[in-house]
């Protein structure tokens, strides 16, 4: 499982002109399920982000999680994280999980993550065109593989 992490002062997700999540200061997390992806990786992966000291303290160093701001957090599915352009200029997505694993596993990491930072997630919707919007604050931009914890 794959995710980019950005740090945001506001953001937004809009399906079919419709808003559907909306946030101001916290995070947005956009999320890559692979095949071999497991509940180990969910569970590793929330707490990564929930615990991620990317916010300024009192003497604006990077010092404070998503919890110690109180911020919040839009989560969006997105297949292609998991690209491969080893050959050609078209990417493959070979290892991107189909929906019926991806599915399921995107509904428990969105449960997971509630769970663990017992605040509601705003979430882009699976497999729709949407359309996301955010100012990237800092820009603070972090890549996270649950494949590559040691």
């Amino acid at each position: 499982m794959r995710i980019v992490l950005q740090r945001v002062s506001e953001a937004s997700v809009t399906v079919d002109q419709k808003k559907v999540a909306d946030i101001q200061k916290g995070l947005l997390v956009l999320v890559g399920i692979e095949e071999t992806d497991t509940q180990e990786d969910i569970d590793w992966l929330v707490g990564k982000i929930i615990k991620m000291r990317i916010f300024a303290d009192e003497n604006d160093v990077m010092n404070c999680s998503i919890q110690d701001i109180d911020g919040d957090i839009i989560v969006v599915s997105q297949f292609t994280l998991h690209a491969s352009t080893k050959k050609g200029n078209r990417p493959s997505y070979i290892k991107a999980a189909k929906p019926d694993f991806a599915i399921p596993m995107y509904e428990n990491f969105l449960k997971s993550l509630e769970r663990e930072f017992n605040k509601k997630i705003q979430a882009g919707i699976f497999g729709a065109d949407m359309k996301v919007s955010l100012v990237n604050d800092g820009p603070v931009t972090i890549l996270i593989d649950s494949k590559n914890r040691d």
